[in-house]
């Protein structure tokens, strides 16, 4: 079923290797399979991956030759012939990772472990172009009142979400947050939402600038002060929740938690390896949480996004079109921004 006027090519920003892409006219696709919907993109937005993908060395993988971007949202212009959970004018949010619900993993109701699982904009074509092709099961629909600069924050918060119903934080805990980039200060939004005190600990000042404006109540640079001895002046025993958002520093948190408190590993860096006293993890009685993509999280997503009761929209410090890839891209590689959306 078709709903769109024809057209031939498209602009994408494709990777070109290591280090490398390229703005390059590419075929517009086409619903080949039966459970194919074609999306026309409305907005996207720059991942911290992406930005590790084109690093040299690269500290994400990703095919060359595929248009990149896995943050979108976009409207429905056709839909396969055994596609009956869109249709033509629905407005979508876009899971990128399509598990393959037959492994193992997906069959123990655990698809984010899928051991065939391949992604949208990393190893097969994503959303930064005008168009894209995807699995009718990757595509959640939302309000036609929902922005699409607010809604290509369900990607990423999808994320967050999986990690927050984890550790159950309750109102009138402490939380603390390590690292205020954009997942930081999902977190850190989220937390204060769910009715806690919460500290960010971050060195950098442009990026403590909107931990202050997710709802943080302290913000330490650990680099000017001691951050074990500032959350022990605000909470006395230790934080009840601290979420490493960095990958990097889970040795900290084991210090700043208190005991029977919760740990949430989120960040990831494969490069580093840590010391840890495995004799504080059970002195302390601490529960450490990994947590790893989106876990049937987009619909709770979707409706936190509608309630417009997180200052998102704040986290924007650049909207631009997509030809402006790389204004974006420098942006954050210099920590000089927060949210890059793209508009194709």
């Amino acid at each position: 079923m078709r709903g769109w006027d024809i057209v031939d090519t498209m602009l994408g920003v494709v990777f070109k290797g290591e280090g490398k892409f390229s703005l390059e006219q590419r075929p517009v696709p086409k619903c080949t399979r039966a459970d194919d919907v074609l999306i026309e993109v409305e907005s996207a937005s720059i991942c911290g991956t992406d930005v590790q993908i084109l690093k040299v060395p690269p500290g994400h993988p990703a095919n060359e030759d595929v248009i990149l971007g896995h943050e979108y949202t976009g409207k429905v212009i056709e839909v396969g012939e055994a596609v009956t959970s869109v249709e033509v004018g629905d407005r979508v949010v876009i899971d990128p990772n399509i598990t393959c619900g037959t492994c193992r993993y997906c069959k123990i109701g655990q698809p984010n472990m899928c051991e065939n699982m391949t992604t949208l904009g990393i190893f097969i074509d994503g959303g930064f172009a005008k168009y894209n092709v995807a699995p009718q099961k990757a595509l959640h629909k939302i309000p036609s009142t929902l922005p699409s600069e607010i809604a290509v924050f369900a990607e990423p918060l999808s994320c967050v979400v999986n990690g927050i119903q984890k550790i159950r934080p309750a109102a009138g805990e402490s939380a603390i947050v390590l690292g205020a980039g954009p997942i930081g200060l999902y977190y850190t939004a989220l937390l204060k939402a769910s009715g806690l005190k919460v500290i960010v600990s971050e060195i950098s000042e442009f990026r403590s600038k909107f931990a202050r404006k997710m709802g943080a109540d302290v913000i330490v640079n650990p680099q000017e002060e001691s951050l074990e001895k500032r959350v022990m002046e605000v909470t006395e025993i230790g934080a009840d929740i601290v979420v490493d958002a960095v990958g990097i520093l889970l040795p900290d948190a084991l210090t700043l938690v208190r005991r029977g408190g919760r740990i949430l590993a989120f960040g990831m860096n494969k490069a580093v390896e840590q010391h840890l006293h495995q004799y504080d993890i059970t002195r302390k009685e601490v529960t450490i949480f990994g947590t790893f993509i989106a876990k049937f999280t987009f619909p709770a997503t979707i409706k936190i996004l509608s309630s417009n009761i997180l200052p998102l929209r704040e986290l924007i410090t650049h909207d631009i079109p997509l030809s402006d890839f790389k204004v974006g891209m420098d942006a954050m590689r210099k920590g000089e921004a927060v949210e890059v959306v793209l508009r194709p």
